[in-house]
């Protein structure tokens, strides 16, 4: 039955570390409240790309992320009511631990963006070979912060029936606090995983039956009518002000911006996409694994994915490789990110195997079985570029298996220094080139604002160099 909510009354799904199966049982509720008719807004705290992509998926809506870290506070709030507009509940999925952050205080932690939205958590627990000692742990994480609002427990990977009432008698006894319902152990694995966590969805040819599937364990093992009343129970601070959401009216055009996207580039925020539109781009969707032509465009934005696991087809589609080395030889603004990096470089390297990549950048990609940069990032723009201003400082993020085995460009190309991350090459990041700005940092754009401006901004100035040229041949 469909329940009845105020604009942006909401839960945070949070959990005591990574891996208790938060982002599949955020996933089934998501897809359980929809299947009762309400309206979700999806939404996931920290960088992410591939839980969004299921949460989105579930809801039927994009999921945008909340990042105290990559963006204000008072953006995140905006964003929050925003995209709670006409909405009848908002599930937020938390990251690792309840109290997880970068520094000792948390301030990057779940339950700090629970705090700043004033919304309540619900936890999601792992009680494999526990009981009474749960109970301890899920007190300790309500006295440890008693401004975080935890209202109610999920019980994961539950043995048997004894084990569930044991977690429950205890729970409740010592918490006083709910618990919303007991999971078994499953049995059958309806989401691949891979190095990142989940497979994205486009990779996955059963992901609206692994939702469905989702969805239904969720209506079985949770009391979903507990779980709306304590949505609903607060309400959330108030935003400081709306988006703005209107094209700016002194562009006499609408240039036109490439942007990567199917099964090996994928890794993007709406926002990002949707700030472009709201700069004046118009936005035109290409795919280099598709057997058909690039387009005319006027800028081309190139996020990250996994090139690396289609790098056969991308080598083999050799004529949209060379016209996109003419554009880019041509001037073409090109922004790109980890996967999109990798992309313009000269080749990937795949055990004993080597795939020809567009050559744009002199660079040669192999891989490691370790993480070679995971994590937050700061970079300190440092030299000229088409993009930032020298002494900008970025925000963002780096989740990457790559490696360059080969640099033959010049060190003064890289014109990032890491204050925080891994980069590129020697604390460095952002390999600069014509109009091309290239960097393993991903950035988030209601973080970093000017970044939507000036692609639109070298978008139109490169669609008057082609109108001039095309006049004088004419």
């Amino acid at each position: 039955m469909r329940q009845k909510f105020s604009d942006s009354s909401g839960i945070v799904v949070a959990a005591l570390r990574g891996g208790s199966g938060k982002t599949l049982i955020s996933i089934g509720i998501i897809a359980a409240f929809k299947e009762h008719g309400n309206r979700v807004a999806p939404f996931k705290k920290g960088p992410d790309y591939i839980d969004a992509g299921w949460l989105a998926l579930a809801a039927g809506r994009p999921c945008y992320n909340l990042d105290t870290f990559l963006i204000t506070k008072e953006t995140t709030l905006k964003t929050y009511h925003y995209y709670t507009l006409n909405t009848d509940i908002a599930i937020i999925e938390g990251n690792r631990g309840l109290y997880d952050g970068i520094d000792p205080e948390g301030k990057t932690s779940t339950a700090e963006l629970a705090k700043l939205l004033n919304i309540p958590v619900v936890l999601c627990v792992d009680c494999t070979k526990s009981t009474r000692t749960m109970a301890a742990a899920i007190l300790g994480c309500i006295k440890f912060d008693p401004q975080t609002m935890i209202k109610g427990v999920i019980l994961n990977r539950i043995a048997g029936t004894r084990h569930e009432k044991n977690l429950r008698n205890s729970i409740e006894r010592y918490c006083g606090i709910p618990v919303l319902g007991a999971l078994p152990k499953l049995g059958r694995q309806y989401f691949p995983e891979r190095h990142m966590g989940l497979v994205p969805t486009p990779e996955h040819d059963w992901a609206k039956e692994s939702i469905k599937n989702a969805a239904k364990i969720i209506k079985k093992y949770i009391d979903l009518k507990a779980l709306s009343d304590i949505a609903h129970q607060t309400t959330p601070t108030a935003s400081p002000a709306p988006f703005g959401n209107k094209i700016p009216n002194n562009l006499n055009f609408r240039p036109k911006i490439g942007v990567f996207r199917d099964a090996a580039f994928q890794f993007y925020y709406p926002e990002n996409i949707e700030s472009l539109e709201r700069a004046g781009a118009e936005i035109i969707f290409v795919s280099p694994l598709a057997e058909k032509p690039l387009p005319e465009i006027d800028a081309l934005y190139i996020g990250g994915g996994f090139p690396e696991t289609h790098a056969e087809k991308l080598a083999q589609h050799v004529e949209f490789r060379n016209e996109l080395y003419s554009r880019a030889e041509d001037g073409l603004p090109i922004y790109a990110e980890c996967g999109g990096l990798m992309y313009l470089g000269k080749e990937l390297v795949l055990g004993d195997s080597s795939y020809p990549m567009t050559g744009i950048l002199p660079i040669v990609f192999g891989f490691s079985k370790k993480p070679q940069g995971h994590g937050y990032t700061i970079a300190s723009v440092k030299k000229k570029n088409p993009f930032f201003k020298i002494g900008t400082t970025l925000r963002g993020h780096e989740f990457h298996y790559s490696k360059v085995l080969k640099w033959d460009g010049d060190d003064t190309d890289l014109v990032f220094r890491m204050e925080k991350g891994t980069g590129f090459l020697n604390k460095m990041d952002g390999v600069c080139y014509k109009n091309i700005l290239a960097s393993y940092t991903h950035i988030h754009a209601l973080g970093t604002p000017v970044w939507a401006e000036t692609m639109v901004k070298n978008a139109i100035a490169y669609n008057k160099k082609k109108y001039k040229l095309n006049t004088k041949t004419g």
